[in-house]
């Protein structure tokens, strides 16, 4: 299912100050993500104020004008400021651009709100952009110390310890762009022309020495080297003469200098090919909707005075989403058998197709909106749930079935009612007429439409209703021998016998479906959890994979550089790396197989029909996936 999304005509603002200062989520920004079922790719910019942040933003969105630009010294930006749009190049992803507070503000001097801004950016984005002026030199670097204070501001476990490995960082950071803007300098070193990115990386080369000048010199380098990965650097000229510059919003592109309008684009483009889909840890991506309650858990944290601590802030949400989840398939599976199905059935087979289809799609749903489902609790609170919503339907269907066919009854036996009350059939050779137009009129009604699922069943109640006054037109016969008449009373068992069996057939076969559409129902949610758990796990494989490649490659880098001590220490961090990989592939096989002996024992208590040896089924479906 593509997913719902939104297109913003212009920004609006997401966080902001309150007039305590303190900062705050603003509602509306948050009722316009719940509307995004879409995966989000978020790309935030930071830097200091008045550095032309909004700009770029603006050319990712593909406007002249929105985020605010302002030509004065004033910052423009105040708290985060969110633009939505469908992204130019992955289908079914929605482009979040979310614009921040300029940092080092001096009419604001609220060094604290800088720290949470930045922090905030860094959690909620898939890409984060810091964007400066001028080149990218110590001072630059010493201008970002935001980022040395991002283990102050953000917790990855609820009982972390100091010096907690950046490995566990990099699982939750984005990646990261550093663009220099107004850039003056040749890209080249020792005489040999480099790329922007080898500028980044000979900027952030450590120095060797334990003084407390390359300490410090070290510090925001070792941190960018560690939580964020992988890293780009675009360097842009300047856009044009300084009148110009203070009428941005009102030029096109032929006003601007030739070079920057190409390095502008350079950037998009690899925005829009690049910038990831935001993802939680083990690789869970993320939608509007799950974005949105981020942004309020995170801040409701700040707000107590609490560190954001991102596992807690994923339990929590688990909670949040999946209970949400279980009521956005009960929704849709009662929409759709609300505007298919029309009452009553024709069949128990032709509601079972309709429930299926519903349910199918209801559970994909669930599936695709849920997330740390542990024991599978949600999932079998969806079964339950949708299991009662069937059986509500299926006792509507009866009901209809059962009025449809008493006003069938009603109209078709009205002639065979009036000769019963005028006494037709209380004269000689009456009890044959009876039976004939009995016959006919069964014959009838047999043949009509529209009777539904207990067709035979409210036939047979009405005639056990009629035996009585058949008796008594038999015994009031005086055209029939005693003999004949006890041959008509037999007849008359033997055809009720007939009904009898007719209409416990009849409600066999909605029992069988009813049993089969229970089987069917655990193999659908059993086959559908199984790919949603080959899915997390491929993606955890990946998560893993990904983190140990940029720990490798540090080490390699530190290496090369001259860091032996530091590159053997990390060896400690790779190793428990590897581990882990290894633990999660070995698990992988058993942890399948207790989720579908949980679900299967479980699922028995409300779904009776389905098979009771589960362990059985559990090597089925696990020979499909190995």
């Amino acid at each position: 299912m593509a997913g719902q999304t939104v297109s913003m005509k212009e920004p609006v603002c997401l966080i902001e100050n309150d007039s305590d200062g303190k900062l705050r989520v603003v509602r509306s920004a948050l009722g316009i993500l719940d509307q995004i079922d879409q995966h989000v790719v978020v790309v935030s910019v930071v830097g200091l104020y008045r550095t032309g942040k909004s700009y770029l933003m603006n050319k990712l969105a593909g406007e002249k004008k929105g985020f605010a630009l302002g030509a004065t010294i004033q910052s423009k930006t105040k708290g985060i400021w969110m633009w939505c749009v469908p992204h130019p190049e992955k289908r079914d992803h929605t482009l979040v651009l979310l614009d921040t507070e300029g940092l080092g503000d001096v009419e604001k001097g609220d060094e604290k709100n800088d720290n949470w801004i930045f922090s905030l950016a860094v959690l909620l984005s898939s890409t984060l952009v810091y964007n400066s002026l001028g080149t990218i030199d110590n001072n630059a670097l010493e201008k970002l110390h935001y980022v040395t204070e991002l283990t102050e501001h953000i917790k990855v476990k609820s009982n972390q310890r100091d010096g907690e490995e950046s490995s566990e960082y990099l699982r939750y950071f984005p990646s990261f762009v550093w663009t220099v803007r107004d850039f003056t300098l040749t890209l080249e070193v020792d005489g040999r022309p480099i790329t922007a990115n080898e500028y980044l990386e000979n900027a952030l080369k450590l120095r060797t020495g334990h003084s407390k000048k390359n300490q410090a010199y070290n510090l925001p380098r070792s941190c960018l080297r560690n939580y964020f990965s992988p890293r780009w650097c675009f360097v842009f000229e300047r856009p044009a003469s300084g009148d110009k510059m203070r009428r941005m919003e009102e030029l096109t592109d032929a006003d601007l200098e030739p070079a920057f309008v190409e390095q502008a684009k350079e950037f998009c483009d690899h925005v829009f090919k690049e910038a990831k889909t935001k993802t939680l840890k083990q690789g869970l991506k993320v939608t509007g909707r799950l974005l949105g309650n981020l942004a309020e858990t995170y801040v409701s944290a700040i707000r107590s005075g609490q560190i954001p601590c991102l596992d807690n802030a994923v339990l929590a949400l688990a909670q949040i989403e999946n209970s949400s989840a279980i009521e956005r398939a009960r929704a849709h599976y009662q929409k759709g058998m609300a505007d298919w199905v029309a009452y009553p059935t024709e069949t128990q087979e032709e509601l079972s197709e309709v429930h299926a289809v519903m349910e199918k799609e209801a559970v994909a749903i669930f599936i695709n909106n849920s997330f740390k489902d542990e024991d599978q609790k949600y999932q079998l609170e969806l079964m339950k749930v949708l299991q009662e919503e069937y059986e509500k339907i299926c006792e509507r269907n009866y009901k209809e079935s059962q009025k449809a066919c008493e006003s069938k009854i009603e109209c078709i036996f009205a002639p065979l009612e009036e000769k019963i009350r005028d006494g037709s059939y209380m004269t000689p050779g009456g009890y044959k007429e009876y039976c004939n137009d009995l016959k006919l009129a069964t014959s009838e009604y047999r043949s009509e439409g529209g009777r539904g699922v207990k067709a035979e069943e409210v036939l047979k109640e009405y005639l056990e209703r009629k035996a009585i006054i058949g008796q008594t037109i038999l015994s009031a016969d005086q055209s029939l021998t005693e003999a004949e008449q006890r041959a008509e009373a037999e007849q008359a068992k033997r055809e009720a016998s007939e009904r009898e069996n007719r209409a416990m057939e009849e409600q066999l076969v909605v029992q069988e479906r009813l049993r089969a559409d229970q089987q069917r129902t655990y193999e659908e949610n059993v086959n559908q959890l199984m790919e949603r758990m080959e899915r997390d796990s491929r993606n955890a494989l990946a998560e893993h994979d990904r983190v140990l490649q940029a720990r490798l490659k540090e080490q390699n880098d530190l290496l090369q550089q001259g860091f032996d001590d530091r590159a053997h220490q990390m060896q400690r961090e790779i190793d428990a790396l590897k581990g882990a990989k290894a633990q999660e592939e070995e698990k992988k096989p058993s942890f399948m197989s207790t989720a579908l002996d949980t679900v299967g024992t479980a699922a028995t208590l409300f779904l009776p029909g389905i098979l009771p040896k589960v362990g059985g089924m559990a090597v089925k479906w696990l020979s499909k996936w190995f």
